[in-house]
This record gives structure tokens, C-alpha cells and sequence, in this order.
């Protein structure tokens, strides 16, 4: 306990799923935690589950509430100790099938909106700092369907190895965390009836050895590690989370 103690800790889609068991032990470890969510609906939602944790309704793929974002951080707490970037959007949807509407939002929330988040935030971020990327082993293996998710995520894997390796000199560290399939909502958002969400969750879990999903508290152990200084000699790393997914 108490790892966090004394920390700031901006958590960029925070208000449910992973990013909420991630604000959840921030919290418990001790860090001020202020969490993002995309609807006033899902900021409600995370003041009433978790009245500690300031929320706030912010559009990661809005370059302007960005910016607004980390002036309200720096007005209020003056830094940012760590900065966990969760947000995302998945659609699936066969790569024929696909528009240019479709790709530019998956892109504007997974990758250009990380990306300028990134760059008004690390002023903000004080030497042996911690950034931390939600990315997704879709960026490692080819799954039908999500063409345009898997191509967002492994674009942003790879601003984590570029960050990693600009902000060594100042000991802030950026790493990855790679699920696997985890139980959150973000199912319910990718635009399939209750019938395909259910074929398509049984689908995944058959390539899991471990034969099934992860918990979202199990993402936030690693977070945990990776925000607070038993990392600090750990950047440019990527952790699979994903029951052996990955093995093969």
C-alpha cells in the first residue's frame, strides 16, 4: 500500500473498465487521481462509484479539450506524475467494409489524440515520471475484422518505443501494457448485436490457453508497477496480458 503516496495521476479514460479498476488502486496506493470519460453519462457514473477520484468529461480526439484538460491539471495539482492513456474505440467491421469516417475516428481517439495528449503533457511531468499505453495483442496478431483497431494500437506501441527512448535523458518512463482479452464494456460499443457480442467474446476466449478473460484488476496490478518507482530502471517495455495469447 501507499506506492502511490503523494502522487498525481491522470488516467485518460478512466470512468469504467480497466481505466476505473486503474483509478480504483491508484487510489488505494495513495495518488490524487483525476480520470477522463468521453460522456457526461460515464463521468456521473464514476463520481458515484468512486467519489475520491476527480472526473471529468473530456474528447481525447479533440485536440482543444486536451489542451484544456492538462491546464486544468496543472491549475489544480501543478503536475503530473503519472500519465495513463486507456482511451480507445473499437469497431468491427470487415476491412471492405470500411470508411473513411470509421477509420478517422478509430485513428483521431487511438492514435492523434494519444499523440497530442503526449505533447502537452510531458512539460507537465517531472523528471522519473511514468507515462503507461493501453495497446492490445490485436496490434501483434491479425483478427478479422479489426483491421483499422489493430493498426491504431500498434501505431500507438510504437510512440511508446520513440517517447521511451526521447524522454530517457529526464528518467521518465514510457511503457506498454498489451491485454488480452479483458472483460470491460468496450464490447458493447463495437457496434454488434447481443448475439455476435456473445460469438465474438466466445471466439476469443478460445484463443486464450489460459481458457479465459482477464479481470480488470489485473491490469491494474501492472499499472500499479509501472506508475509507481519499483519500474524506475523499466521504460520502452511491453507487458502481455493475455492468458498466452501471444505464445504462438
Amino acid at each position: 500500500m501507499n506506492r502511490l503516496q503523494g502522487k498525481v495521476a491522470l488516467i485518460v479514460g478512466g470512468t469504467s473498465g480497466m481505466g476505473a479498476a486503474i483509478a480504483r488502486r491508484f487510489h488505494a496506493e495513495g495518488a490524487a487521481v483525476v480520470v477522463t470519460g468521453s460522456s457526461i453519462a460515464s463521468v456521473d457514473a464514476s463520481l458515484t462509484a468512486l467519489p475520491e477520484v476527480e472526473a471529468i468529461a473530456s474528447n481525447v480526439a479533440d485536440v482543444t479539450a486536451i489542451r484544456a484538460l492538462v491546464e486544468h491539471v496543472s491549475d489544480r495539482y501543478g503536475r503530473i506524475d503519472v500519465l495513463f492513456i486507456n482511451a480507445g474505440v473499437a469497431r468491427l467491421v470487415p476491412s471492405e467494409a470500411v470508411d473513411e469516417a470509421c477509420f478517422d475516428d478509430t485513428f483521431n481517439v487511438n492514435v492523434r489524440g494519444p499523440y497530442f495528449l503526449l505533447a502537452a503533457a510531458i512539460p507537465l511531468i517531472p523528471d522519473g515520471g511514468s507515462i503507461i499505453l493501453t495497446s492490445s495483442t490485436s496490434a501483434l496478431r491479425g483478427v478479422p475484422g479489426l483491421s483499422v483497431y489493430s493498426a491504431s494500437k500498434a501505431a500507438l506501441r510504437s510512440l511508446g518505443l520513440t517517447f521511451a527512448a526521447e524522454l530517457a535523458p529526464r528518467r521518465i518512463r514510457v511503457n506498454t501494457i498489451t491485454p488480452g482479452p479483458i472483460d470491460t464494456p468496450i464490447i458493447t460499443k463495437m457496434g454488434l448485436s447481443p448475439e455476435q457480442m456473445a460469438g465474438f467474446a466466445q471466439a476469443m476466449i478460445a484463443k486464450v490457453p489460459i481458457g479465459r478473460q482477464g479481470e480488470p484488476d489485473e491490469i491494474a496490478a501492472a499499472a500499479v508497477y509501472f506508475a509507481s518507482d519499483e519500474s524506475k530502471f523499466t521504460t520502452g517495455a511491453e507487458l502481455r496480458i493475455d492468458g498466452g495469447m501471444t505464445l504462438a
